[in-house]
């Protein structure tokens, strides 16, 4: 299986950009989190911006990039090494981070792991699929379109309009009662979609077969989406986006993901030994970063340095806190299959 660096390297990106946005929840209006500033002077009223730029998108760009690699995966080991090695990758994180995190909130609580756990269910459904239908794409000549694109994310948008009539933006739910699979109603038919898509790509090879006009397009208007959001302070341009958010935020996710997949494929193909080391670490930064960043929020809450001093600092030592913590975990024998 030939390694595509430029998909690591994105991912090295989007770990950095998770752990950024986590590290602002903070000092903006972040949801229920973990840890709130002493000092009310602490705050930025403007990062929602980044904040709904980001969930716009990241987390379904993460799932589309997992999707991508599972039928090559799932090829290559068969289907009972394939769900033996994704419980092992996916299942034994997720029981200790979810544990960990339970015991310290004092609640059945699995935070940031709901993606983990969301994959490795997406993981044995495409599993159980497998084991009943053959796929066979054939010579299929097909390749991603702006027009394709678009027909894609308005499925999307249309989908995620209908949602949030019922299920708002940031209403996080148990549909299986006591069993911990907490999902956000209003993002999941993005995350759905984007992994499929991704499991389309890897089999239509769509990656490798966009063009460059069709990826610089796309990144285009996806920049332009995101610029329109930090554009939103009030008036007829802010009501226009807020009504129609969930066709507005399927648009930005499709285009500015096929965009950036154009981006890394075309000027992120680095290989030198640090973007490697990166790239091994970047699974485990992104499942030990929470822990490790609120705990040092309650240790700096008594220094000042200002709302956006705290949200850059914290964000620069976690990131590499992260990377080395999980470095200094992959030496221990055995933990490289989890992590």
């Amino acid at each position: 299986m030939k390694r595509l660096l430029y998909l690591d390297n994105l991912k090295v990106f989007l770990t950095v950009l998770v752990i950024f946005h986590h590290a602002g929840q903070a000092y903006g209006d972040g949801g229920d989190w973990g840890y709130h500033p002493s000092n009310p002077a602490e705050v930025m009223p403007w990062i929602w911006h980044f904040f709904s730029v980001n969930a716009a998108f990241f987390m379904g760009l993460f799932f589309l990039i997992s999707g991508y690699f599972v039928p090559m995966s799932f090829d290559k080991q068969g289907a009972k090494a394939f769900v033996q090695k994704k419980l092992i990758r996916l299942g034994i994180p997720l029981l200790l981070m979810g544990g960990l995190i339970s015991v310290l909130s004092g609640k059945l609580e699995i935070a940031h792991m709901w993606y983990i756990e969301s994959l490795l269910v997406f993981c044995l459904l495409y599993a159980l699929i497998r084991l009943i239908c053959k796929p066979d794409c054939g010579s299929c000549s097909s390749k991603p379109t702006i027009i394709g694109l678009l027909i894609f994310s308005c499925i999307m948008g249309i989908g995620s309009y209908f949602i949030r009539q019922v299920s708002p933006q940031d209403h996080w739910i148990w549909p299986f009662g006591i069993i911990p699979l907490p999902m956000e109603p209003a993002h999941y038919l993005q995350y759905v979609m984007m992994f499929v898509i991704g499991i389309l790509a890897s089999r239509l090879n769509w990656l490798e077969k966009m063009s460059n006009t069709t990826g610089a397009l796309s990144l285009t208007i996806g920049c332009l989406l995101a610029l329109g959001i930090y554009l939103r302070d009030g008036g007829e341009w802010n009501d226009f986006v807020a009504r129609w958010f969930g066709i507005y935020e399927s648009l930005l996710c499709v285009f500015i993901s096929f965009g950036l997949l154009w981006l890394f494929r075309e000027c992120g193909n680095w290989n030198s030994k640090f973007w490697r080391w990166c790239a091994a670490q970047a699974y485990g930064a992104y499942i030990v970063h929470l822990i490790l960043m609120i705990a040092l929020q309650y240790a700096v809450d008594g220094i000042w340095m200002g709302a956006f001093g705290k949200f850059m600092f914290i964000g620069g030592v976690i990131t590499i806190a992260s990377f080395g913590l999980t470095w200094l975990l992959r030496i221990i024998p055995g933990v490289k299959k989890v992590l």
